[in-house]
């Protein structure tokens, strides 16, 4: 029974621009290693209809006024604050049964995953308000017709339903991506830890950074919530797969073909490669990393390692290695310095997963740790949710079903012997999708067999080597630039995977038009579109350059001495470029041919404005192509033309993407690429 508790706290949603009480006294909810009560929570009573038409009609607009760097720097402001208060998230984490060691990864990898987002943002897409994907399709011979395609933010709702494993981190990668695309966030955490997800918001909205309606949060069921979404909205599920599929055939969900990504319940594995037998550095690895994802946070996570798959040679040290390490993981309370491992989140998931190792039991035996009683150092073993981690192992595990069906999510994991690599994939792959797999092997053969074999049942798989050994983050870490999701049972989402994950909240449309309309549509000059020559565009500060800005250079003859000596200066003797014979004998060329970067070094010389000016920097060219040979007596010229201005928040300079033309005097290109600059926002530049 749990204690009503006089301290309790009555937990709030936000929404409509205000934290609400639910109505009625509210489900108390436990503190999972003491059995006390924490908080109550209920969300009866709330206007959830309101709460989307708040978020599409408030927060939608104000984020969509802004750039696309402009939300990141939000992010990474938020992201700082919220590192400066991590001791306050961790004290009222305790309270979920995870250790501060075990909190890490959801406090810290949760705030670390939205500054990653930030910087990326920042790094890798332009600071706009409009993404243009791909090149441009011409769509017409004489050019006055193209398409291209363009990312814009849905106009929606992004409905984040929470597991109560990760209250911080789940949280935060989600709303990470979505708020950079320029969608609103409403966040509903797991009911059972949703105390710490409602501190970590509370803290975030008083900062007062977010725009009114950027972030709604709410605590308790989710009522009628989903009756009232649209094809604008986006819904993601982490949890159950039973939940999940409850919720992907929501009748308004279909109806509207709402996007719903789910990750679920995913009965991950991980292989020993044949060749990592007891006495390599593969096999200490591997054992270690078993334990660890079994006790990591009570195995409370969704990445954790369920399945062990070892060769049949092997399998009596792994199972000897393994429960030496099992038995001295001191279960206690969390805040227990001498505890490494927590409680699980609930008595009720205690119960649930001793039933999940009774019915795997039926084709396994345990060879570790005794699911029925509890042995603590700390703590009351009867009112806490105390587990200790238990082994199992499957005889014959081709023909078994239990240990492939059935996720006891906590402390726990089924050996399994295989006879052969492709053993061991069909192994894997009976677990009928996956979050993640690993392999430990030092085997460049074995590594390559094992990962392709498995990785269409996976969204992740991490090889474990001696070599990487210091700096993997191994097997159950998800990280802010890969994806995370995997394919059937686990869900068949993807979330993450750096600004891939960004673009999962925006919409994608092709835009065909005329060269002039279609880059007032988004921004870039293309060919075709107007230009403007006056004065020489390096003359030229962002306040001053606009996209079609252009310069056409004089013209350069390329001869023989030219040539030899750029060979000589540079070392670059290929032959087709210093024997006529032999450049002859290739099917490329009618005779001896200018290098390329030669090329791109008379180009840059014909349009480069020498004097200091606003242009601050190159740093780089894109897409560099070679088209046309260039000959002895041919003549170059280039076609210069402001194609994208990326104006940097907080600096005194922006980037200017230039597309570059380089042709011959009978106007074939011969080379083309984009030039990259960092050109100052006035000139002379002035501290901001």
């Amino acid at each position: 029974m749990l204690d009503k508790g006089q301290g309790a706290r009555r937990l709030e949603s936000y929404v409509q621009g205000a934290w609400r009480a639910g109505a009625g006294e509210g489900k108390p909810l436990a503190d999972a290693a003491t059995g006390e009560t924490h908080a109550l929570i209920s969300s009866d009573g709330l206007d959830f209809a309101g709460a989307l038409d708040w978020g599409r009609e408030t927060g939608g607009a104000a984020l969509r006024r802004l750039t696309i760097h402009e939300r990141a720097l939000m992010l990474r402001a938020i992201g700082q604050k919220l590192m400066e208060m991590k001791d306050e998230f961790h004290a009222e984490s305790l309270v979920t049964g995870a250790t501060p060691k075990d909190a890490w990864p959801d406090i810290e990898g949760g705030i670390g995953t939205m500054l990653t987002f930030a910087s990326k943002a920042r790094r890798e897409l332009p600071n706009t308000k409009v993404l243009t994907e791909g090149a441009v399709e011409g769509l017409s011979r004489d050019g006055s017709f193209l398409g291209q395609h363009i990312l814009t933010p849905l106009r929606g709702v992004a409905i984040h339903i929470n597991a109560f494993n990760f209250p911080v981190w789940g949280m935060l990668e989600k709303i990470a991506p979505a708020l950079i695309a320029g969608m609103p966030c409403l966040v509903k955490p797991a009911s059972q830890t949703a105390y710490l997800t409602e501190l970590v918001v509370r803290r975030m909205l008083a900062m007062d950074i977010l725009p009114d309606g950027a972030l709604q949060l709410v605590c308790g069921g989710v009522g009628d919530l989903l009756d009232h979404v649209d094809g604008q909205d986006v819904v993601t599920f982490t949890g159950s797969a039973a939940t999940g599929q409850k919720l992907r055939s929501h009748p308004a969900i279909v109806a509207n073909s709402v996007r719903f990504t789910m990750e679920a319940d995913s009965l991950n594995a991980s292989i020993l490669g044949p060749d990592a037998g007891p006495g390599t550095p593969e096999f200490d690895l591997f054992v270690k990393e078993v334990q660890r994802e079994m006790t990591s946070k009570a195995g409370q996570k969704c990445t954790a390692i369920r399945r062990v798959l070892v060769p049949v040679q092997h399998e009596a040290a792994v199972i000897e290695a393994l429960s030496a390490l099992l038995a001295k993981t001191a279960v206690g309370l969390p805040g227990d310095a001498n505890a490494r491992m927590g409680a699980l989140a609930s008595q009720g998931d205690r119960d649930s997963v001793r039933e999940k190792i009774a019915a795997i039991a039926r084709e396994a035996e345990i060879v570790c740790g005794d699911p029925d009683r509890a042995s603590v150092i700390s703590g009351d073993a009867a009112k806490g949710a105390f587990l200790n981690p238990v082994l199992l192992r499957c005889a014959d595990p081709m023909a078994a079903s239990a240990p492939h069906e059935i996720e006891a999510f906590g402390p726990v994991a089924t050996v399994m012997a295989y006879d052969g690599i492709d053993q061991a994939v069909a192994l894997a792959r009976k677990g009928k999708g996956s979050l993640v797999s690993s392999v430990f092997t030092n085997d460049p053969d074995v590594a390559a067999e094992a990962v392709l074999g498995v990785a269409s049942f996976h969204g992740r798989v991490m090889i474990g080597n001696r070599d990487s050994a210091k700096s993997s983050t191994g097997h159950g870490s998800p990280l802010a630039p890969l994806v995370h999701g995997g394919p059937g049972r686990a869900g068949g989402g993807e979330e993450m995977g750096g600004m891939r994950g960004v673009k999962h909240f925006m919409q994608r449309t092709a835009v065909q038009g005329a060269p002039r309309l279609l880059s007032a549509v988004t921004g870039q000059w293309v060919q075709g579109a107007p230009v403007r020559e006056d004065l020489h565009p390096f003359r030229k500060s962002l306040a001053e350059l606009r996209i079609g800005d252009r310069i056409v250079t004089g013209r350069r003859v390329v001869t023989e001495d030219d040539v030899e000596h750029f060979a000589r200066f540079t070392g670059d003797t290929f032959y087709a470029h210093m024997d006529s014979a032999a450049a002859k004998a290739n099917p490329f060329f009618e005779d001896r041919v200018a290098h390329g970067y030669l090329i791109a070094s008379f180009a840059a010389g014909l349009f480069v404005e020498p004097s200091p000016g606003p242009v601050l920097a190159n740093y780089g060219v894109d897409n560099l192509r070679f088209l046309t040979p260039v000959y002895f007596g041919d003549s170059l010229q280039v076609q210069l033309t402001c194609k994208e201005i990326n104006p940097r928040e907080n600096a005194v300079y922006g980037e200017v993407r230039w597309d570059c033309r380089v042709s011959n005097q009978n106007d074939e290109v011969v080379a083309q690429y984009d030039v990259l600059t960092m050109v100052a926002k006035e000139w002379p530049v002035r501290e901001s």
